[in-house]
């Protein structure tokens, strides 16, 4: 086709200088016409030289992928449009030769076709973030123009092993994050112009070769988050251009290289969570233009070489989380640019160098869980920036310095468990900045001043275990941030303080005090509140009826008091009130008969007072412990627990009391029959029932007694067909059922090991009592030798598993923090503690209303699997060795859940390149990825309005997954820290930091 136009075109201009012989005046016309013919021609002779080629190479690549949102529409060769200059994608040299092809992130799918390779002019192919697949072509880099400078294929689910070959001219080389497997090839040395390598995100097995120090150009390696092993060879240090060594998670052992301090134009240095071992090598020092060190999640030993202070450019050094000892020389101060320092869980010993407090640029410092004693360096944050502190469980003594927050920025100031001495400095009450403060469990006394009570962003405020006084009930509190507060085990006496001023708090803890006076009545107004703590201290009066105001309240601890009165009523109708301790007091009067029939109640303590009368027919006092009634003259319940004595009707003598008793008889007793009947008939509906079923004989037991008058055996074995299943996994098949008699709906769970545990049993009771907006009942059981029966209640909604993918950021943040609220009820409001099992997104249910209803695993009920552990993706690792579930595998679990929010991607996925887990995958994306990377496609339209808050969640999730149980946080200190980092806006939120505290 192209000869035919240039053969046309020669005609053209014959027919032209013919017509110019015969009319001279139109010569200049006929001139331009020639001129622009001649550069047309020029233009289709180049490209009809190779052009056909061309658009078949192009055209094998297009029909070899799949492009569903029609980018490459118009790569079409019948199209008017038929220059491929003119493709989407393509850019061309002069509008003639094609330079370079760019279709990142277009979403096309399928293989890759090694023709686009072959392009023979191309310098640049960048196929990035797309879904292409398969193996990558064996001969990928065989004839491939010697032209090609950058290839990308990077963030793509491309499996197989790296193709042997070289491209001399190329200096760009980026495979990271696709499922490429097998060993780095011996020949990629040959690559000898390469200047950037990145296989980071696969799954590359074996040593780094040796060979790769023939790439004299390099400037950028990374071949982290694979499964390297061996030593980090010593050749490295002959690549002397290097900028950019990162080799993290991976599993390198040995020694630092002494060569690597032979690469001084090395800016960034990332070797993390490897099992390197020995000292860090004195030869670091070396390596001037450094401004970033990390080696942190090894396990190297010694201490820190003090030269390695000398770095002057270092901006962000961290060598947490090793065994590295001794004393920090006080050359830190030589550190001028530095701007984060994590020396945490270490063995570092001495003082905290003073010259630290000479680092102008200094935002984070964390030196948390180490060995450190003596004084906090007097002028720290005099001169420096600090937005976070963290120096908590050291052994550090003397005061606290009134400089820490001159910089005006301190967010989170962290110093508990050490032995300060004297006041909180005066200079915090004009800290505006602040937002998390815990100081607890110092030696700290003086008073509280009346300003450091009005701090604005103040959330989270631990000021427990010191020695403080003073009043504080009589000053105006104004902490419109406030969620949690803890002044317990201090020596405040006075009144208690009216009104806190904030309407988000949710947890307060005033115990352990001296507190005289009344509870005031505007503790009603707390709606938020969840727990109440005023224990131990000098309180009289009444209970207020108010406290029943507070819908939310989960645990109330009056314990420990002089409070007098009667056991207001108004308690029997808390929702969610799980825990209730009024032990130790003068309260008199009988029990309300109410208390207790909402069965959110399991624990409660009303031991030592003045109470008589009878134990109320309710679950919460059926099977009290003897401990919790003590000291009263109380009578009733279950004898054989409680340790009461039976009740006895009481003996009327005078006539005229017989006459006034006959008449109440009269006109109540229809009622009084009424009421014993029910409380009668509802303890019948708690106890076990033999019944006749299929296959015999079964034991059955309701835990509620709604339920226990409308379900009945045959409603269960109704349910349990193959039409009515709902789901099906490892431990069982659910179905759902229905009542014959009312409709009531219900959930039948099948238990494949086809019994239930006698020695567990015993627990269902337990299990049945627990009642929280955000967790499942479980309403019963049935079994017998044949078999067995969980029954839960049926929750409209859909399960998380199958809707997580369609929910809007809104939506997920309000489901983490339902979950997280579960969590924290069933480890720290329920005694005993409650471990929920297996948290993950099967186990979730989510209304209409987007609040979330978790179900619980029965321990008894758990399948191992043939090696004998826990068949389960979101189980933790100590769990699946066999130690045990217990609450830190709860956390973990919820871990898995939240990086499954924030990402899309759950653990059973399969495209997490060269690392083994989600987890692993999860850590290298926030260190070393935009958000535009990990983050879920659903919700990165809400990335820019909500980056902080991402971050900080996904930063709370690793903490949630740490291998090690111990440095996970609790579940009250995970919700409170989900809840602060969606309510508050972080200063800090987008630096790293590492502190689970």
């Amino acid at each position: 086709m192209c000869a035919f136009y240039v053969d046309a075109i020669n005609f053209e201009l014959m027919m032209m200088m013919k017509m110019a012989r015969r009319r001279p005046h139109q010569t200049c016309l006929i001139s331009c016409m020639f001129m622009f013919l001649f550069f047309f021609s020029n233009q289709t002779s180049a490209l009809d030289d190779g052009d056909e080629l061309q658009l078949q190479l192009l055209l094998s690549f297009k029909a070899s992928i799949n492009d569903p949102l029609n980018f490459l529409s118009d790569w079409n060769k019948t199209t008017s449009s038929s220059n491929p200059c003119n493709w989407h994608g393509i850019t061309c040299d002069n509008n003639t030769t094609i330079k370079t092809v760019e279709l990142s992130g277009r979403n096309i799918s399928g293989k890759l076709s090694s023709s686009i390779l072959h392009l023979s002019h191309i310098e640049t192919i960048d196929l990035s973030n797309n879904q292409l697949a398969g193996q990558l072509p064996k001969d990928m880099f065989a004839g491939v123009s010697n032209s090609l400078r950058h290839l990308n294929l990077s963030n793509n689910n491309f499996t197989g092993v790296v193709p042997q070959g070289s491209v001399a001219s190329l200096e760009v080389l980026d495979l990271s994050n696709n499922m490429i497997s097998g060993q780095i090839p011996d020949g990629i040395g040959s690559f000898s112009s390469l200047k950037f390598l990145d296989l980071g995100g696969n799954l590359l097995l074996g040593s780094i070769p040796s060979s790769i120090s023939n790439m004299s150009s390099l400037e950028d390696l990374t071949l982290a988050s694979n499964q390297l092993s061996g030593k980090i060879p010593t050749q490295l240090g002959q690549l002397k251009s290097l900028k950019w060594i990162y080799l993290g998670y991976n599993n390198l052992s040995g020694q630092i290289p002494e060569e690597i301090g032979n690469l001084v134009q090395l800016n960034h240095l990332d070797l993390v969570f490897n099992k390197l071992t020995g000292q860090i090598p004195v030869s670091l020092s070396n390596l001037t233009q450094l401004r970033y060190l990390f080696l942190y999640g090894n396990k190297l030993t010694g201490p820190v070489p003090q030269s390695l202070f000398g770095l002057e450019n270092l901006v962000s050094l961290d060598l947490s989380d090793n065994f590295l000892s001794g004393e920090i020389s006080e050359n830190v101060d030589q550190l001028q640019n530095l701007e984060i320092l994590h020396l945490f869980s270490n063995n570092f010993t001495g003082k905290i160098p003073s010259a630290l407090a000479s680092l102008p640029r200094l935002q984070v410092l964390q030196l948390w869980s180490n060995k450190f004693s003596g004084e906090i360096p007097r002028r720290l944050g005099y001169r420096n920036n600090l937005t976070v502190l963290d120096l908590s469980t050291n052994s550090l003594t003397g005061k606290i310095p009134d400089t820490l927050c001159d910089s005006g920025r301190l967010f989170k100031l962290i110093l508990f468990s050490n032995s300060l001495e004297g006041e909180i400095p005066r200079s915090f009450s004009s800290c505006k900045s602040l937002g998390r403060v815990r100081l607890q469990n110092n030696r700290l006394s003086g008073e509280i001043s009346a300003e450091f009570t009005k701090l604005p962003l103040v959330y989270f405020l631990d000021i427990s275990g010191n020695n403080l006084s003073g009043r504080i009930g009589e000053r105006k509190w104004d902490m419109p941030s406030l969620q949690m507060l803890n002044i317990g085990r201090n020596g405040f006496f006075g009144n208690l303080p009216d009104n806190f001023g904030s309407e988000k708090l949710e947890n307060l803890d005033l115990s352990g005090n001296r507190f005289s006076g009344t509870i005031s009545t505007s503790f009603g107004n707390l709606s938020e509140l969840m727990q109440l703590k005023l224990s131990h201290n000098e309180l009289s009066g009444p209970i207020p009826q108010q406290l029943s105001s507070c819908m939310k309240l989960v645990s109330l601890d009056l314990s420990h008091n002089r409070l007098t009165g009667t056991i207001p009523t108004s308690l029997s109708d808390m929702p969610v009130l799980g825990d209730l301790d009024l032990s130790e007091n003068d309260i008199s009067g009988e029990i309300p008969r109410n208390l207790g029939v909402i069965e959110s109640l399991v624990q409660v303590n009303i031991s030592h007072n003045k109470l008589h009368g009878t134990l109320p027919y309710t679950p919460a006092f059926l099977a009290i412990n003897a401990s919790a009634v003590a000291g009263n003259d109380l009578c009733g319940g279950d004898t054989t627990t409680s340790g009461l004595p039976p009740c006895k009707s009481v003996k009327r003598n005078p006539t005229w009391w017989f006459v006034v008793t006959c008449s109440l008889v009269a006109l109540l007793g229809f009622g009084v029959a009424a009421y014993v009947f029910v409380i009668i008939r509802r303890r019948n509906d708690l106890k076990v029932k033999t019944v006749e079923g299929e296959g015999g004989i079964w034991e059955l037991q309701f835990f509620d007694s709604k339920v226990s008058r409308s379900v009945t055996i045959h409603d269960i074995f109704s349910a349990a067909k193959q039409s009515n299943v709902i789901a099906m996994g490892k431990t069982g098949i659910s179905y759902r059922g229905e009542s014959v008699l009312n409709g009531m709906q219900f959930v039948v769970k099948e238990d494949t090991m086809n019994s239930i545990p006698p020695s567990f049993r015993c627990k269902m009771v337990e299990f049945g009592r627990l009642r929280h907006p955000n967790v499942i009942k479980l309403i019963g059981i049935c079994h017998s030798q044949k078999g067995a029966y969980v029954l839960y209640e049926y929750c409209e909604g859909k399960v998380l598993s199958q809707v997580l993918r369609d929910l809007s950021w809104e939506q997920r943040r309000k489901i983490a923090l339902g979950i997280a609220r579960a969590l924290r009820f069933l480890h720290c409001r329920c005694s005993p503690s409650v471990v929920a099992g297996r948290v993950s997104p099967e186990k979730v249910i989510v209304d209409a209303k987007d609040e979330p209803r978790i179900r619980l695993s029965l321990p008894g009920m758990v399948q191992p699997d043939s090696k004998g552990f826990i068949a389960s993706s979101y189980i933790a690792p100590e769990a699946k060795e066999g130690k045990g579930i217990t609450e830190k595998s709860d956390i973990y679990g919820f871990g898995l859940v939240l990086i499954e929010l924030l990402t899309g991607k759950g653990p059973a996925d399969t495209e997490f390149g060269a690392h083994e887990s989600i987890v692993e995958w999860a850590r290298y994306c926030y260190s070393d990825c935009h958000l535009d990377v990990w983050t879920d496609p659903m919700i990165r339209g809400h990335v820019s309005s909500n980056q902080n808050e991402i971050v900080e969640t996904m930063n709370l999730a690793l903490h949630c997954t740490a291998g090690d149980p111990t440095a996970r946080p609790c579940a009250d200190e995970l919700y409170k820290t989900l809840d602060s980092i969606i309510r508050t806006s972080s200063c800090v939120s987008s630096l790293k930091v590492s502190s689970p505290f």
